[in-house]
């Protein structure tokens, strides 16, 4: 399918269109010191004008010398929150002369564009969909929010200080999973979006708001952005072999080393666009006449995580961290046929005291056992 062109000035159209067909719209805006994905009403509640600088344990946003919509790369947000959502109600329950009536939770209804999706994060989403609907036992809570999407993914011209979506092979060029794919350009005073449409969906609203055919300069400066991100990386991590790599070395001595920095606060979990492990919580009111069943996230380095009769299976940091990164890199390639990570970089930004996988990986790597 050809590529087509939005004039920034026309981006706005899109946004009514999906109002108009039913979508509240979520994307990229400012917050307390990130940017962060959050509900939007208009192209001015993007952030405009504004980049974020990463590194390990450090996240800082600084302006930017032109007006780009989109030119940063990843905050501490990611969709799952929306399709996966942090804390969800499952059933509640009511008592009765003679027991309990047990009341189910109604499936979410709610219609969402998702506006400024990267290829690192479609690659995420690609990830949970086989972790939650690739077999017959499919979340029904995943599923409903999952129905219910518009994506409109942005190609990136920015990578951040810890991006190696290039190692992953998952960016930085959005090629699957999206509905519509935009790439930014800002040439001289000219500033447009260059479209590409991935879906029948897609084609439609495109159809619907303002456009022209790409020419052949449109679509060689949307190439050299995408490649100019590319040669940006902040990280790389070399994956030859890395799942033998991690289980032929499971007692390296590097995992002591770690576990001597790790605090086990799960910034990396919860920051992370596929780690999906949750908890269930039962409460109930002072009467015991009400009770709810309440599902939220959870992570393999708190220690309750894997507690069982007896104690927890992995009491030390060492323990879990080296679960955490094994699973990740290793063991889930074995379970969903695919890595656990996509190279988006946020475990390195958000971990307090800037633990680096990729650095982890580069040290077992050149001292293997």
């Amino acid at each position: 399918m050809s590529s087509s062109v939005i004039e920034q000035a026309d981006l706005q159209s899109l946004f009514d269109e999906l109002v108009r067909l039913g979508y509240r719209i979520a994307g990229p805006a400012l917050r307390e010191g990130a940017i962060v994905y959050d509900e939007i009403r208009r192209v001015e509640d993007l952030p405009a004008g504004w980049t974020d600088s990463q590194d390990g344990g450090s996240y800082r946003l600084k302006r930017r010398d032109d007006n780009a919509l989109f030119g940063y790369a990843v905050g501490p947000h990611s969709w799952k929150k929306f399709l996966h959502p942090p804390v969800v109600r499952l059933w509640s329950a009511v008592r009765k002369e003679k027991g309990f009536d047990v009341i189910d939770e109604e499936l979410p209804h709610t219609r969402w564009a998702f506006i400024g999706v990267r290829s690192c994060d479609l690659h995420a989403i690609a990830t949970q969909d086989r972790i939650f609907l690739g077999s017959p036992y499919t979340d029904p809570i995943y599923k409903a929010n999952r129905e219910n999407i518009f994506v409109v993914a942005v190609n990136c011209g920015h990578a951040g200080g810890t991006c190696f979506c290039v190692s992953m092979n998952t960016g930085p060029k959005a090629t699957f999973g999206f509905d519509l794919a935009l790439t930014e350009i800002l040439e001289g005073t000219r500033h447009y979006f260059v479209v590409d449409s991935g879906t029948p969906e897609g084609n439609g609203v495109l159809d619907r708001i303002p456009h022209r055919a790409a020419t052949n300069d449109d679509i060689g400066l949307s190439e050299h952005v995408i490649e100019r991100t590319r040669q940006q990386m902040g990280r790389q991590m070399d994956t030859s072999g890395i799942k033998e790599l991690l289980y032929q070395n499971y007692e390296h001595p590097r995992w002591n080393n770690v576990a001597a920095r790790c605090l086990a606060c799960a910034n990396c979990t919860m920051v992370c666009p596929t780690c999906f492990c949750t908890t269930v919580e039962d409460v109930s009111d002072l009467s015991g006449d009400h009770a709810e069943r309440w599902r939220k996230w959870d992570s393999c380095f708190t220690m309750d995580f894997s507690y069982v009769h007896g104690g927890s299976v992995r009491p030390s940091i060492k323990g879990r961290y080296r679960q955490w990164m094994i699973h990740k890199l290793a063991t889930w390639i074995d379970q969903f046929g695919t890595s656990g990570c996509v190279g988006c970089g946020r475990c390195i930004t958000w971990c307090p005291v800037g633990i680096d996988l990729t650095e982890e990986v580069r040290a077992i790597r050149e001292t293997p056992q």
